[in-house]
């Protein structure tokens, strides 16, 4: 039986890398998924329904959950993974920049939860999959607007938990390491080969890995687990 049969489910920056992976492998599952993201440049096949969504914009989600609420009338799953990077430290960041990555990587979260929880609790059940970042639970030099809304993140992952787990909601982060993806593919390569060459398992891990986790926490496998960061990361925190 598939895990996620006949479930409605949300997933943000769903356009390419981790966000494709896991709309694919949703859809194996069964499940009826919503794209959401800024890009229109996706063919994204059968199973799927593309919404244009900035992440960042609370009036984009208002309107993007009530389409998906009056086709469904319910939400069984939400995934939070659209997200941006940024390399500039503490003294050289423009304001600009925070806000534009703490916007997209925190507050689209927190927008995303906001306006999926309310159906969720009417139905008194939903999981709810924020996607951090192993640079949520330790920190990396200069990166630290992404230090600050992925460490975020955790942390309102778990505190969504504790509220809503008595209305039968839960929610959890996914914490990946070195993700081979067009967001690191684009990065300075001295820079991947770095964190790849400090990665015990030695490799980057692929799109599929981390989506096989979210599968897992979306799915009634995990009808017991709220509130844990579950890290995937070839091994790179157990250092």
């Amino acid at each position: 039986m598939k895990k996620l049969a006949d479930k409605i489910a949300i997933v943000t920056g769903a356009n390419q890398g981790i966000g494709r992976a896991i709309t694919k492998q949703f859809v194996e599952q069964g499940a009826k998924v919503y794209a959401f993201d800024i890009k229109e440049d996706t063919a994204y096949g059968d199973g799927v329904t593309f919404i244009k969504v900035d992440v960042s914009s609370e009036a984009d989600w208002k309107a993007g959950v009530a389409k998906v609420l009056q086709v469904e009338n319910r939400i069984d799953i939400l995934v939070n993974n659209a997200g941006v990077i940024s390399y500039t430290p503490i003294h050289s960041i423009e304001l600009e920049e925070w806000n534009r990555l703490i916007g997209i990587d925190q507050t689209g979260v927190l927008l995303g939860m906001k306006h999926v929880i309310t159906p969720m609790m009417k139905q008194q059940s939903g999981a709810i999959i924020n996607v951090s970042s192993i640079w949520g639970i330790v920190a990396a030099a200069d990166v630290i607007a992404y230090n600050a809304a992925k460490g975020a993140v955790s942390l309102m992952s778990k505190n969504a938990a504790l509220t809503y787990a008595k209305q039968g909601i839960r929610v959890n982060s996914v914490n990946p390491g070195f993700i081979s993806t067009p967001l690191t593919d684009s990065q300075d390569p001295e820079l991947n080969d770095w964190v790849i060459g400090r990665t015990p398992m030695g490799r980057a891990g692929k799109p599929e890995e981390i989506a096989n986790g979210v599968v897992f926490l979306a799915s009634d496998d995990a009808s017991f687990v709220t509130g844990t960061d579950l890290v995937i990361d070839g091994g790179f925190l157990a250092q």
